[in-house]
């Protein structure tokens, strides 16, 4: 292992200035170091979007990126999105029409959706379907997932 690193970065709006080895991937920095578990573990290989967190306002798989490549950037992890007042209109359309379902992959796709909502918020369901194709449940057919993100682009 080489050594530590400092790592000087913006964490869900507030400055932060953690040691960690260069080594260290930004899942691990977030999960055990910092013990913001919301940002889950699936599968360590870039493949089910579970780990997706903003970097700069851009889903990134945590999984597959260093905690020092967010040196000096914005990272947002779902405990970041959620406002004072309650539940995002994303978040509240996910509870409402049922797209959680055990909701170990909500997280990613609230992250990846939340991103999407940004740049486009009036996504067709094909852009939607598009945006969120990296992230995988193994729970629904997705539609109820689709349903939620066109029920938040209305609101938006």
């Amino acid at each position: 292992m080489s050594d530590p690193t400092r790592l000087r970065l913006t964490l869900n709006g507030h400055p932060l200035d953690v040691v960690c080895p260069p080594e260290r991937i930004l899942l691990d920095l977030l999960r055990e170091d910092l013990n913001l578990t919301g940002t889950k573990r699936g599968c360590d290989l870039g493949t089910c979007g579970c780990c997706t967190v903003l970097v700069d306002r851009r889903p990134v798989l945590s999984c597959l990126t260093l905690a020092l490549l967010a040196g000096g950037r914005e990272v947002t992890t779902i405990e970041g999105v959620t406002p004072a007042s309650g539940l995002s209109p994303l978040q509240k359309a996910f509870v409402d029409l049922g797209a959680t379902q055990c909701g170990f992959c909500t997280p990613g796709f609230i992250m990846t959706a939340g991103a999407l909502l940004r740049e486009n918020p009036h996504p067709s369901r094909g852009e939607i379907a598009s945006a969120v194709a990296g992230n995988l449940c193994r729970c629904t057919g997705y539609s109820k997932i689709l349903d939620a993100i066109e029920a938040a682009s209305r609101v938006a």
